[in-house]
């Protein structure tokens, strides 16, 4: 019961500390948006895929894009908790470093989740005033992106908090995660198909786990996907598992 309540403190003070910044989630919705209408809006008016205009090809793309930004980056919170010796505060509780661990995931999943919501909202109202076309958006295929973005969303976070747990400064966390996330991003098919790709590139991106959440997401929400996407859901799912196993061990040897 003890580790329960301290997994839920540290949730609840993640969400109380993204709540006030209020900045932060304007911003981290407002620039999706904008890639979303000023880079889908200008291909699209020159380039579509099997039918579906660039614009609509793009919106899964997005919502993969805002869970990785932000989730990775997360992990910069635990630099800073160290420089403050928050965290020192919270190892010398009883909570195991495990507890402490989730406890975070949580955190970062929960903020990273209201964002996408927030883009699901615009997503629809566009498709509404037909900026979207080609959407496909009711209560099944939400659930199922929301489900995909989710479990994403725990590995991108367990993600930030290794990088996190290992550096010193937040420089050094900013410096590592913008090298690890350039690619994840650019070589998920978020940004154009993978059915048509040199074969030097093929590996990279089959070999990259955002490329099945995209793959998953387009195809629930556009109908144009490569793989099964019961297949890029279990793909998914193992990127998430073994990353929590990592992060976990990453915890557990923690340099303060």
């Amino acid at each position: 019961m003890s580790d329960l309540r301290g997994i839920y403190a540290l949730w609840y003070r993640e969400f109380k500390v993204f709540c006030r910044e209020q900045s932060r989630l304007v911003a981290s919705v407002a620039s999706p948006v904008l890639w979303l209408l000023i880079i889908g809006g200008g291909l699209g008016s020159v380039i579509s895929f099997s039918g579906i205009n660039f614009l609509s090809f793009l919106f899964p793309g997005i919502l993969l894009q805002t869970a990785l930004f932000s989730a990775v980056f997360f992990g910069v919170y635990i630099v800073w908790d160290k420089k403050i010796d928050f965290l020192k505060e919270v190892l010398v509780s009883p909570l195991s470093r495990t507890s402490i661990f989730i406890g975070k995931i949580l955190g970062g999943s929960t903020d990273t989740i209201i964002q996408i919501a927030i883009l699901l909202i615009f997503g629809y109202l566009f498709s509404v005033f037909g900026i979207l076309e080609n959407i496909t958006f009711s209560p099944v295929t939400v659930a199922i992106s929301i489900a995909f973005l989710l479990v994403m969303t725990v590995g991108l976070v367990s993600i930030g908090l290794i990088l996190g747990s290992q550096m010193a400064s937040p420089e050094g966390f900013q410096l590592v995660s913008s090298f690890l996330v350039t690619p994840l991003f650019f070589l998920s098919g978020a940004l154009f198909p993978i059915n048509n790709l040199p074969s030097w590139l093929v590996p990279f991106v089959l070999c990259n786990p955002a490329t099945y959440a995209v793959d998953g997401l387009r195809g629930t929400l556009v109908g144009m996907h490569q793989f099964d996407i019961r297949l890029d859901f279990c793909i998914v799912c193992i990127f998430a598992v073994v990353m929590i196993l990592v992060g976990t061990y990453s915890f557990k040897h923690m340099r303060l």
